[in-house]
This record gives structure tokens, sequence and C-alpha cells, in this order.
């Protein structure tokens, strides 16, 4: 489809940057989510490993579309933030050296057992502050719905993207579907805000399935994300168990990712690119 452009969270066919670049070639992709650069997430590499992943993607002609960054995923309440700042402040400068526009990014891990809501303040305050620093830099911050943290439903996603005008949102229907919410309707509040999707899918027991294959009605919202101008698009597979993949999931939650038992990670990236096309 003209004008659709395709990337790809490559890690999950490999955690070798050199077999990320085969496996984005190998499925026709334009580029990549950097998440994980030789087993070492995106935001802890140097900057002289940034320069020599740049130098490889440029070669093979691809692009880095987003910094597939764990900024904003720390507890609201325990964790450092401040010390979390300057860890953005480098992800910024590894986002620089790749040519990136975009940085993924959470709205922080809510305490246990205590009101969600009472939070509100503090989120907005410590996002705007991320927003100031990163805009000095160009680089958008882009927020992903992700269940465990503060916008995890698409009600207080709108609480962010209505007071931070420099925040753009990532529209993952499976991570939706894992916190009971019908994607429509997260669709229907938030499409003013979704700057472009993640391609994953679930079922509502919270199994991870190929895209249109699970109750995100992935197909249905990915042509109204075009039908609106979307045209940006990241697969994220979740199709079998990759390195690096334990540090996603918070407190001990495990997708369940086993139902189709792919032969290896690069079976179930085919898969999942393949599965993609096919709804477009």
């Amino acid at each position: 489809m003209d004008g659709i452009k395709i990337y790809a969270f490559a890690d999950e066919a490999s955690p070798n940057i050199d077999e990320q670049i085969a496996a984005l070639k190998r499925n026709g992709l334009q580029g990549l989510e950097i998440r994980n650069v030789d087993g070492v997430n995106v935001s802890d590499i140097t900057l002289e490993k940034a320069k020599e992943v740049k130098k490889k993607l440029s070669s093979n002609g691809l692009v880095t579309w987003s910094i597939g960054s764990p900024i904003g995923k720390i507890n609201i309440e325990n964790d450092d933030f401040s010390a979390h700042t300057e860890k953005l402040k480098h992800t910024l400068e590894i986002a620089n050296i790749l040519e990136a526009k975009n940085i993924r990014m959470f709205s922080f891990y809510m305490p246990e057992g205590k009101k969600i809501s009472d939070f509100k303040n503090e989120v907005i305050e410590r996002l705007g502050i991320m927003c100031d620093i990163a805009s000095e830099s160009g680089v958008a911050l882009c927020h992903e719905n992700e269940k465990g943290i503060y916008g995890d439903i698409p009600e207080r996603c709108l609480d962010l993207f209505k007071v931070l005008p420099y925040l753009k949102g990532i529209f993952d229907p499976a991570n939706f579907v894992q916190s009971g919410v019908n994607t429509i309707k997260a669709w229907d509040m938030l499409k003013n805000h979704i700057y472009y999707m993640h391609i994953k899918d679930a079922k509502i027991d919270g199994t991870v399935v190929p895209a249109g294959m699970g109750d995100g009605n992935v197909e249905k919202v990915i042509k109204n994300f075009i039908e609106k101008g979307g045209n940006s698009f990241t697969i994220e597979p979740h199709l079998t168990v990759f390195e690096g993949f334990s540090h996603l999931e918070h407190k001990g939650e495990t997708s369940v990712i086993t139902e189709y038992g792919y032969q290896d990670s690069n079976t179930a990236f085919d898969t999942a690119c393949n599965a993609f096309k096919n709804l477009l």
C-alpha cells in the first residue's frame, strides 16, 4: 500500500544487530524501532556503539524510526526520578546519533494497593519535565499504553494528551486487550492523539497471537488509522520468548506467547510481519 511505512522490533528476531538487519531486509521493512542491541538495552548503549549501529543501518538502507526505550518504566513512588531524567538525556543523545525522531516511553508504574487517580498530577508533572527536556532536542516523546502504568486505559491516556501537547500517542491493541479495554472504544477516545501504531494482537485471556487472530480488532483499527491519515506502524511480534523479554514484563506478569509453538525466533518474527501485511 502506497505511503505505508513499516518498521519492527527486530530484537525479537535476534539480539544481534547484524541478524536484526537481515530480518528487516528479508521482510522488506523500512527500518526498526530499536530496543536491544547485541543484548544491551538501547538506552544503555554507549554513544560509540550508537555510531556503529547507525553506520550499519545506513549501509543497508535502513532507518531508525523510534527508540523503543524503557523510559517511564519506573515506580512513581519508590524509584529515583532524577536518575531517570539523566537516562532520558542519554537516550536523546542516542536518538540524535541514530537520527531517530521518536522515543517510545511510558507513564510510570503505579504503587500496589493505592488509588491510581491519586497520582494523576504527579504523573503529569513528571511527564511535563520529560517533555521539556526532549523538546530541546526536537525528538518526540511517544507514550505507549501498557498494563500496570498510569496510562493503561484510554481515559487515563487522555488525561495526559489533553494537557501535554508535546506528548504523542502510540496505540498498542494487545496492551489494551490485556488491560480489559475494548480497542474500538479506545480508538474512538484517542484517535486525535495517535501518532503511530504497534502491531500486536491478543486474546481476552492475554494470549498474544498474530495480528488479526485475537480480540484487538487490529484490522479495523488499522483501517481507521489509515483513513485518518496515519501511515506508520511498528510490528511487535511477542510470539515467542526472546532475549530481554522478561525485562518487559512487570512484577512477574507474563504474557502467554506459546500457543503457536514457533520453531525459532526468526520464524515467529516472519510470521508476525506476514500477518500484518495480510491485513493491509
